[in-house]
């Protein structure tokens, strides 16, 4: 049974958790990732090979939505697709992003009263956002420079947008964009400006590709609470792993599989 992800800078880390996992339980699966070139024939292809199932990264996670058949809740809740499960020819989306982030944030000593900025406002940002309300954050900024999308998800959520944040320094800095994920143009950025980390609290940032952004460097090195991108992705993987198989894994069986996915240099790498 196949099972892919489609995003436009694949990497191994996915790839190296779900076969562990499939070896490790003896299940008849295989995983590999692939960066497609046309969204539409991809999604086309899932169905009629068939595969079981496809991750979907950024900055697919909206574009895909025009191509399955069934939204399920975790996914129209927020307008935003992580994970396709074919279920004989029948595409049916969900969001295990959203899980996942919302279990880490409820897991950590944020400040739930204090002010936090989120960087995106795509589909990864829609996960992070609605977290970040379930889980109690009252006070965010929603920091986009696209005015629309930026406004749209404010508003959806009761919170506020910017372009950005001037003079303004929350206490919690969340990324939902591709900077500092390797291979980009932005590899050795931070998705807010110096000063703004430099008075940070503590971070969340999806970015695993490395895990080590150059924001999480900054504030782990001062010894601020940091949830850095492997976590979010082991969380995200570990739900989708279960949507494939039927199988839900141990929190140990996750924990090994999250350290194998980057026991190896090649792991980071796309």
């Amino acid at each position: 049974m196949l099972c892919v992800s489609l995003a436009a800078r694949p990497s191994n880390i996915g790839t190296r958790f779900h076969n562990h996992l499939y070896n490790q339980l003896g299940l008849n699966y295989v995983y590999k990732a692939f960066a497609p070139t046309d969204l539409a024939d991809a999604v086309a292809g899932i169905r009629g090979l068939p595969i079981r199932g496809a991750a979907v990264s950024m900055p697919y996670k909206e574009a895909v939505i025009d191509l399955v058949d069934v939204m399920e809740p975790s996914a129209s809740a927020i307008d935003s697709v992580n994970t396709v499960v074919n279920d004989q020819g029948v595409l049916h989306a969900y969001n295990t992003d959203y899980q996942a982030v919302a279990d880490l944030l409820a897991a950590s000593s944020f400040d739930r009263a204090a002010p936090a900025a989120i960087a995106g406002s795509g589909g990864m940002a829609k996960a992070v956002v609605a977290a970040l309300r379930d889980t109690g954050f009252t006070d965010v900024t929603i920091v986009a420079r696209n005015g629309e999308t930026g406004s749209a998800l404010a508003e959806r959520y009761g919170f506020r947008h910017l372009a950005d944040l001037g003079d303004a320094r929350p206490v919690t800095l969340l990324n939902a964009t591709p900077v500092g994920m390797t291979g980009g143009e932005d590899e050795s950025e931070m998705p807010f400006a110096p000063e703004v980390v430099a008075a940070a609290s503590g971070c969340l940032d999806v970015v695993a590709m490395p895990p080590d952004t150059p924001m999480v460097r900054v504030l782990r090195a001062r010894g601020c609470e940091v949830i850095s991108g492997d976590a979010v992705i082991a969380g995200q993987a570990a739900a989708q792993f279960a949507l494939y198989t039927g199988v839900t894994p141990t929190p140990e069986q996750i924990r090994a599989a999250s350290e194998y996915s980057r026991s190896s240099d090649t792991a980071a790498r796309s």
